[in-house]
């Protein structure tokens, strides 16, 4: 007996299906979304580590250590930054398919198991906050976003009305800019 191939649509299917669910972490039994955004997190901190790290060595600058964690190494913060929303770019257009096509398979509107749209909120709220990798960054970016995509103050809900995967991406992308705004105030406040 041979095992036939898969087809392209099915090969298709599967990807936007591991893409939507973060590589499975939507299946995480209890808050699947709380887990993206843990997952949109720790993709921060490694691209903020892996990017300063290539900066420092091939910038010519040697700011790798202690002046990269509290935020002092410029050079290496810059080139994770850039690193950082040029992922976060790329995983918000992959989202709008993968989430879309997740949607019509599924056929609910804004399946729980998807959660790409929380890593790539949780991401927009470290990039657009200019956020220094550091764990008060890291725990306050989480807590923060997590509270405005559970709040959904307006014009967070109303995002939700857009068709397929822009809807399901749309409401987590403000409430990420929701949570840079609020880093933004912590920052100012001297915390």
């Amino acid at each position: 007996m041979t095992r036939s191939q898969p087809s392209a649509a099915q090969l298709r299917s599967l990807f936007a299906r591991l893409a939507a669910t973060a590589g499975g972490l939507g299946y995480l039994p209890l808050m699947p979304g709380t887990f993206g955004s843990l997952g949109g997190v720790a993709l921060y901190a490694l691209t903020m580590i892996g990017a300063a790290h290539w900066g420092t060595t091939h910038g010519g600058a040697t700011q790798w250590g202690a002046g990269y964690w509290n935020g002092s190494g410029a050079t290496g913060r810059a080139a994770g930054l850039w690193a950082t929303a040029i992922a976060t770019t790329l995983i918000s257009a992959l989202g709008i398919w993968a989430a879309g096509c997740e949607e019509r398979a599924s056929g609910r509107k804004d399946p729980q198991h998807v959660v790409i749209d929380e890593v790539s909120g949780q991401l927009i709220a470290f990039v657009a906050a200019l956020a220094p990798l550091n764990w008060k960054y890291c725990v306050a970016g989480f807590i923060l976003f997590r509270a405005f995509d559970i709040a959904k103050p307006f014009p967070v809900r109303q995002a939700e009305s857009l068709p397929g995967g822009w809807g399901i991406m749309a409401d987590d992308w403000l409430a990420g800019l929701f949570a840079a705004l609020g880093l933004w105030i912590l920052r100012w406040a001297g915390m």
